[in-house]
């Protein structure tokens, strides 16, 4: 039911919508909690909720140095799928995938998911091959997709290059039809408002800037607010990990780059799927307001600036106009960058830390979006617990030390993969 009512809609209507109520609320930070998560994004929100609604542990606080969904999870494509090869990422994401096909009904907020099939392109035989590999590995463990030869591509997604003469011709493609987009401000509004319902606080304009000890024990933090006591402290804090696990004596195997994104101006309804270009890393995809959502690869140097540059905005132009030349003379609009935490492996650490008292969800290379729920729901199986959800047995720092790393970025010839 809505919480809304026919006059409450008309009152804000008829009053330039000065009525409207706080979805969350603005609370002042206890001096203690149970369980705190820095970081307001997608994975700490999520992670509260989840710790409310699984496990019953609702004495938390999400401390947020700016506003909720200020970070990655309002700085990115927006993409959703698990299409993912090895044993252990396989798994995970495709968790995540079944919690958003029911996200909006789990929070009573639309959060706008559309399934509308990831198709990627493949411009040899062997990539060709190399996607049937992945296909078979995704069946095997429940998941859809389907090899599409060129003419089903043509069909599907008429509006590509299948010039003869094109650098990179078109074989085929790896469809999930499951795959998808959803919105992320929504994703935000929806875990917030979720977790606060449960009695969460969400402390926003609060920055941690330090930890408080017992010992060798962290047991709290120190913030522009003033200090707060917590049993266990969590963070999700997307690019700033090691910035954050510096200060607390940890040295992650963690660097910091940015990841662009671009936005066109509108076009008529043109891009049915997101489409992955095989030849290099690049994807769109078509926004409900007409825009194309354009990515690609990071820029080649650690940073921490949410701003683009220009060999980017080419390397993606270029990209856009080989795979769809009908393009080429669309304007872009506007660009950002999201700080990307990126390990060696390009696989996600969700794991209690060598500091008691310390746990740590990062790690998210090109992944954080798309896993937003599981990965809650898994950190908060952590908290609780203190041990790893099984989903997320293999993300721990541990595997960094003895080899057993999860080496999806090096599982095929191009980066889109992650």
């Amino acid at each position: 039911m809505s919480r809304y009512s026919a006059l409450s809609l008309l009152r804000n209507a008829l009053s330039g919508h000065r009525h409207w109520p706080r979805a969350w609320r603005a609370p002042a930070p206890k001096p203690a909690y149970d369980i705190i998560i820095v970081g307001g994004g997608g994975h700490g929100l999520a992670t509260a909720f989840y710790l409310a609604e699984n496990h019953g542990i609702r004495n938390v606080a999400v401390i947020e140095k700016s506003y909720v969904g200020s970070g990655n999870v309002g700085r990115n494509t927006t993409i959703i799928r698990s299409n993912y090869l090895l044993d252990g990422n396989t798994q995970f994401y495709e968790f995540s995938m079944q919690l958003w096909e029911q996200l909006s009904r789990t929070l009573n907020f639309n959060v706008m998911f559309s399934q509308r099939g990831q198709i990627v392109t493949a411009h040899s035989a062997d990539q060709l091959d190399a996607f049937s590999h992945r296909a078979n590995v995704m069946r095997l463990n429940g998941i859809d997709a389907d090899i599409l030869s060129r003419d089903d591509v043509r069909r599907l997604v008429p509006y590509l290059n299948y010039s003869e003469t094109a650098r990179f011709p078109i074989h085929g493609a790896i469809l999930q039809g499951r795959a998808g987009t959803a919105r992320h401000d929504a994703v935000v509004w929806g875990y917030a408002r979720a977790a606060d319902a449960h009695g969460v606080d969400i402390i926003q304009n609060c920055e941690v800037t330090d930890f408080l000890w017992a010992g060798e024990r962290i047991t709290g933090v120190q913030t522009s607010q003033g200090p707060i006591s917590a049993g266990r402290v969590g963070l999700a804090v997307a690019g700033h990990t090691s910035v954050l696990g510096h200060k607390a004596g940890l040295e992650l195997p963690i660097e910091s780059h940015v990841l662009q994104a671009f936005v066109t101006e509108p076009l008529k309804p043109l891009v049915d799927h997101v489409v992955a270009y095989g030849a290099d890393h690049y994807y769109l995809s078509q926004s409900d307001k007409g825009g194309l959502v354009l990515g690609g690869s990071l820029d080649g140097y650690d940073s921490y600036a949410q701003r683009g540059n220009p060999g980017i905005v080419r390397d993606i132009a270029e990209a856009a106009v080989a795979l769809m030349p009908c393009i080429s003379r669309v304007r872009l609009l506007r660009h950002w960058g999201g700080v990307m935490d990126m390990t060696p492996d390009a696989s996600p650490i969700i794991c209690p830390t060598p500091i008691d008292g310390l746990y740590l969800n990062g790690g998210w290379c090109y992944g954080g979006f798309k896993a937003t729920p599981a990965s809650g729901w898994c950190f908060a199986h952590t908290l609780a617990t203190g041990r790893s959800h099984p989903l997320n047995a293999a993300f721990g720092l541990d595997r960094f030390r003895t080899g057993g790393t999860l080496d999806e970025a090096g599982v095929g010839p191009f980066a889109w993969l992650q």
